[in-house]
């Protein structure tokens, strides 16, 4: 325990003045804003090791933290236990909304009487009473018993003296009405830490103006970041074109933005033949001459990734270059039971795989005590060794990698249902877990159907080296080297121009170093689109406009 005068951030982290004071707040909620690469992860990191190491969350209360995706979740809590180690860090509990909701549900269906939930329902695909709930019902659920039960209210209450509230911008109703719900004239401190210019999840229900709603209703002291650690100069300053047509107060300081730094393309095409052909001449040259890590650069669209990159995919299919459709792929990836697969798979047939190997160690850090995991590790070990002689085996067969799928269930059926589950909450529910899995066994049966090879196959689903094709709301949250912005053009993004404006600062924001921006006169009529399509396209005025007066080049 040290003082809070004594406290200072992890070595290498650069803070300004206002992460400081958002750090140490010790008497009122806050509500934090912050652009893209500010670094808003990093200071609710830095704002627990503070509060759990100086005691100003005080033992045994714990601090909650509630995510969107299970990834940021779980990023935020790899980030705590970084830095203030294990035994501070089990009094921080990283978890998304559903998840926060089925810990309630978990804990108090009883209170549920008319509904008689079962203490082993599970989350299906559909609602069977009494037995199975969908993801739709946990929110639902958990506001019922918060708002019916006195003892709930208070247990929860009483854990809790600080929470998080990470991606704030894109919070539904029934989320905030959960917290208002819970916290609301409570001493509970919390921290709202999100991005006003990045509202892009209105579709699923995000509330408009939240953040002065929450920051009225919890008497929340309003504090702004302005620095940006990820964008070159070139590219902050045009950043900021595009941040005064949607917040002209979160416009950052003219200071904070100086300098030559960054590299800003756009190019105009006849046709999207000739713009995938340019692109394709350029990120061969990137990754060839200027050795630019292929995952590194990043196609981005607005809309769906086949409709706009199946030229650009064809062309670089050509070239040899191998790429990845992020959209399709980013949430499988990302989830744990896939990662224990095909890092498990890379392993056995591989040969020397150390960067999967070391995942896999990883995979049992979250086990609650030692003995789980040494148990865990023990049985993993085990099956490994003995599927090791079985691939041996196989390799002097006509198929060596015949036995893959039969490997794999073993693996999982040996680990058992707990080892399992304690890789991820969601897989509490059995089916969500043999949904992940069947899913990533039909992903690398799909693969192997185009490279027979399970090695190179597994390469090219979970590819490390290979370029990314997503849409601008899968980006958020990602960074990369350099981004290409495709088909910058009205008939592209069509909504409701403040909106759309939000979705294209996202995905201009993830570049660290340079942005390319396409437009075209024809784009034809992709295969896989049925509803309508505008073939004769015209540039979006305004988007272009904004990137083109910073050219740091004037031909692409």
């Amino acid at each position: 325990m040290i003082k809070p005068e004594r406290w200072g951030p992890s070595p290498g982290i650069r803070l300004e003045k206002n992460a400081w004071k958002a750090i140490q707040e010790r008497e009122k909620s806050v509500v934090l804003t912050a652009g893209p690469g500010a670094g808003k992860t990093e200071v609710l990191a830095q704002r627990a090791d503070f509060l759990l190491r100086t005691n100003a969350c005080r033992y045994p209360k714990r601090i909650l933290a509630v995510s969107f995706k299970t990834d940021a979740s779980r990023n935020l809590k790899q980030r705590v236990q970084l830095r203030c180690g294990w035994d501070y860090a089990s009094r921080f509990d990283s978890v998304t909304f559903h998840g926060f909701a089925k810990r309630i549900i978990d804990r108090f269906h009883p209170v549920l009487v008319d509904e008689a939930l079962s203490p082993d329902y599970e989350i299906g695909p559909d609602y069977i009473r009494g037995k199975q709930i969908t993801f739709k019902h946990l929110l639902p659920l958990a506001i019922r018993i918060v708002k019916e039960s006195v003892i709930a209210r208070n247990a929860i209450r009483q854990t809790y003296s600080h929470v998080f509230l990470d991606e704030f911008q894109d919070c539904t109703a029934d989320q905030y009405e959960l917290i208002k719900l819970l916290f609301h004239d409570t001493p509970t401190i919390l921290t709202a830490v999100g991005d006003t210019k990045q509202t892009i999840m209105g579709w699923a229900g995000a509330l408009d103006g939240i953040f002065k709603t929450y920051a009225d209703d919890f008497q929340a002291r309003p504090l702004r970041l302005f620095l940006n650690f990820r964008s070159q100069p070139s590219l902050l300053r045009m950043q900021n074109d595009v941040i005064r047509e949607i917040e002209a107060a979160a416009v950052m300081p003219d200071d904070l933005a100086q300098g030559e730094g960054g590299e800003i393309l756009a190019g105009h095409f006849p046709s999207s033949a000739e713009e995938a052909e340019a692109l394709v001449n350029l990120i061969q040259q990137w990754i060839t001459q200027e050795h630019v890590p292929p995952s590194e650069i990043a196609i981005l669209m607005p809309r769906q990734v086949e409709e706009y990159g199946e030229s650009l995919m064809q062309q670089l299919t050509e070239r040899g270059i191998s790429y990845r459709n992020e959209h399709d792929l980013q949430d499988l990836l990302k989830e744990p039971a896939v990662r224990l697969v095909v890092d498990y798979l890379t392993c056995l047939y591989g040969q020397g795989e150390p960067g999967a190997w070391s995942r896999l160690m990883e995979q049992f850090a979250p086990f609650e005590d030692d003995d789980s995991r040494s148990s865990a590790l023990r049985i993993f070990e085990e099956t490994y060794l003995a599927h090791l002689k079985r691939v041996k085996q196989d390799r002097k067969a006509e198929s060596p990698h015949q036995s893959w799928w039969t490997l794999t269930s073993e693996l999982l059926k040996n680990m058992g249902t707990s080892s399992v589950t304690a890789l991820s909450a969601d897989y509490r529910s059995k089916p969500r877990l043999v949904e992940v899995v069947r899913d990533i066994r039909d992903r690398i049966r799909a693969h192997l159907a185009i490279e027979p090879d399970l090695i190179k196959a597994l390469a090219r689903l979970s590819d490390d080296s290979a370029v990314r094709f997503l849409t601008m709301h899968k980006s958020k949250g990602l960074e990369f080297h350099t981004v290409i912005v495709l088909g910058v053009e009205k008939q592209t993004f069509w909504g409701k121009l403040a909106e759309e404006r939000c979705v294209f600062f996202v995905g201009v924001s993830r570049a660290k170093y340079r942005l390319v921006l396409t437009t075209v006169d024809f784009r034809p009529r992709p295969r896989c689109v049925k509803n309508r399509w505008d073939e004769a396209r015209s540039p979006h005025g305004e988007f272009v406009s904004h990137v083109v007066r910073h050219l740091t080049s004037q031909h692409l």
